[in-house]
């Protein structure tokens, strides 16, 4: 059974950074697309972050580039997302999504987190001025 948990979430201010971590539990897979996507209250998932289990170039959404950072902690089987400069509009819940199908790191669809096989329950980052 695969288990994904999130953690690092928080409050910051304007400016502020956040490290999220997601360790992955019970994936046996020898592949793997790694993911965070974000949902705010009133607005779509959004797809924030994907890494190849095997590192190699990321994807960032527009919205957090060069901000953000994906990396991959591979003794803790962990993907992580360091957030920097963050703005209101980074408030959201922050989720973990993993597939065996490396073609989805390279999806453009905005749906993709459906393709997804499993996600985990969320961290919240809260940004305020």
């Amino acid at each position: 059974q695969v288990r994904l948990v999130e953690s690092g979430g928080g409050s910051v201010q304007v400016g502020g950074s956040l490290n999220l971590t997601c360790i992955a539990s019970g994936y046996t897979a020898s592949t793997a697309c790694m993911a965070w996507f974000r949902k705010a209250p009133g607005n779509p998932r959004e797809r924030v972050a994907f890494i190849y289990n095997i590192g190699g170039p990321a994807y960032y959404a527009a919205s957090v580039k060069g901000r953000f950072t994906i990396s991959l902690d591979k003794a803790k089987n962990a993907v992580n997302l360091q957030m920097n400069d963050l703005k209101l509009e980074d408030t959201a819940m922050y989720h973990c999504a993993v597939d065996s199908r490396w073609s989805l790191c390279k999806s453009p669809e905005e749906t993709v987190w459906l393709q997804f096989n499993y996600f985990g329950q969320g961290t919240q980052v809260t940004v305020s001025s």
